[in-house]
């Protein structure tokens, strides 16, 4: 063979292997992104959790606030890390889709011929590296990173779903500490009560009775501090949970609760347009729909041939010009219904992720507007207990004290009015906590990272 010949034989298999390595520099650059994202995703003081003697998150003079607990939570929780590492697997598949099949080395020799006196020592070693159809590592390896990249965004619904978790426990946290600095302030006022109504009995204005209901309704909140003792004990523990440390830990009491300020909420169509430029679940389900028209493009790639190369030494060849050998091997794509069952199969995967993608808008839509219903609703039910119930109550149980103290109205009147103030500070405590986690669950649908206080969007670490 000339070199004239030999050119001519080789460049075809250049230009080949030159097709098969096209566009591979853009998937070079998106993974080598994605690789940074996921090294930046990486705990900093890692996610093993808390063992004892370790520090706690949170200075103990300090209280513990909103901000720094979902911080916390972010940066401790064990399930983030689950997710970081099945993101971590599914970009590790890159790599591996983007990579020919292992040279195959085989060797063999003529059994016969080792102790023969008339016969040369008889072996053949053969090397041989297959080749796929053009275009197929690239749609592979985009069917790959588009799955990475869905992996990615469900790594970030886990941060926005544990965020929600740590703001709306806060709340809980907040309001029963509240409620408990509550009990403390009736209790007192209910001694003071007692007290006012032995005065009365021991002057002859009231009967035994008074004294002994008064005695009942301190039994009363007493056993209601037990109770909101132990729902506090839950909430700490759960927080612990989150914080992935020891259940039974103590966590600094949060900050007095001030009085929300007015919220303004933005019109349902802004909010919904932000949650679908943001929510993580959508970003997913846009990445599904890239991996399965990839993959139909893949599918179709198997009506080409795969090639391989062969070369060849076989040294039982008696002129010296045949011993060295090369060829080609050609896979005979004849199975036609088996290919097209794989196209029609990929094309029904990629209708059905264009159909998913068109539910979950709808349903990030719907969402949307319910968060933003439950907001307005839990801010005007708070100011209703501002300007006019709490206020009402407070006035009816001064002028019930007063009417007790002259003797205008019954002890019983004066019992109920502290009991109705007593229920509607409770009340008005719990709705400012589903004000706050309504607020939270708002921010979540639309794809922001509740507590955080709009500092940090899905796609912003901590």
């Amino acid at each position: 063979m000339n070199q004239t010949t030999m050119a001519a034989a080789v460049a075809p298999w250049f230009v080949w292997c030159v097709s098969l390595s096209g566009c591979a520099h853009g998937q070079h650059g998106d993974y080598q992104a994605q690789r940074t994202a996921l090294d930046a995703a990486k705990p900093r003081n890692g996610a093993s959790g808390d063992q004892p003697g370790e520090p706690s998150p949170f200075l103990d003079d300090t209280p513990m606030e909103r901000e720094a607990l979902v911080r916390a939570v972010l940066a401790r929780n064990p399930n983030l890390e689950a997710a970081r590492q099945a993101w971590r697997a599914s970009l590790a598949e890159h790599p591996q889709t983007r990579s020919l099949e292992d040279t195959v080395a085989s060797y063999s020799l003529a059994p016969l011929s080792i102790r023969s006196n008339t016969v040369r020592f008889g072996q053949v070693v053969r090397l041989e590296q297959r080749f796929p159809t053009p275009g197929k590592l690239r749609f592979a390896g985009e069917v790959a990173l588009a799955e990475a990249e869905a992996m990615r965004d469900g790594y970030e619904a886990v941060r926005l779903t544990l965020a929600l978790m740590a703001s709306s426990l806060f709340d809980e946290y907040q309001r029963v500490t509240r409620v408990l600095t509550l009990n403390d302030e009736h209790r007192e006022l209910i001694e003071d009560i007692k007290a006012s109504a032995m005065v009365q009995y021991e002057s002859g204005r009231a009967s035994q009775q008074d004294v002994l209901q008064a005695e009942v309704e301190l039994a009363h909140i007493i056993h209601q501090r037990v109770m909101l003792e132990s729902e506090r004990r839950v909430i700490m523990a759960q927080i612990n949970g989150l914080l992935h440390q020891r259940p039974e830990l103590e966590l600094p009491s949060p900050p007095r609760r001030a009085r929300p300020p007015s919220i303004e909420v933005p019109q349902t169509e802004e909010l919904q347009q932000d949650a679908l430029d943001k929510r993580p679940e959508l970003h997913a389900a846009r990445s599904q729909l890239r991996a399965a028209d990839s993959a139909v493009n893949l599918a179709k790639r198997n009506y080409a041939p795969a090639i391989g190369l062969m070369g060849e030494y076989n040294s039982m060849w008696a002129e010296t010009d045949h011993r060295w050998m090369t060829g080609v091997s050609l896979n005979l794509p004849l199975q036609l219904r088996s290919r097209k069952g794989a196209i029609d199969e990929a094309h029904a995967r990629a209708e059905r992720a264009s159909a998913q993608l068109s539910v979950k808008r709808d349903e990030v839509r719907v969402e949307v507007d319910q968060a933003r219903q439950r907001v307005v609703e839990a801010e005007h039910v708070v100011r209703l207990y501002e300007t006019r119930l709490i206020p009402a109550a407070q006035a009816q149980i001064e002028a019930a004290s007063v009417g007790y103290d002259t003797g205008r109205n019954s002890f019983q009147a004066l019992i109920d009015a502290e009991r109705s103030l007593r229920t509607l500070e409770i009340e008005y405590e719990e709705v400012l906590a589903s004000l706050g986690q309504r607020a939270a669950e708002l921010d979540r649908a639309r794809g922001t990272l509740p507590g955080l206080g709009n500092q940090g969007g899905p796609n912003e670490l901590p």
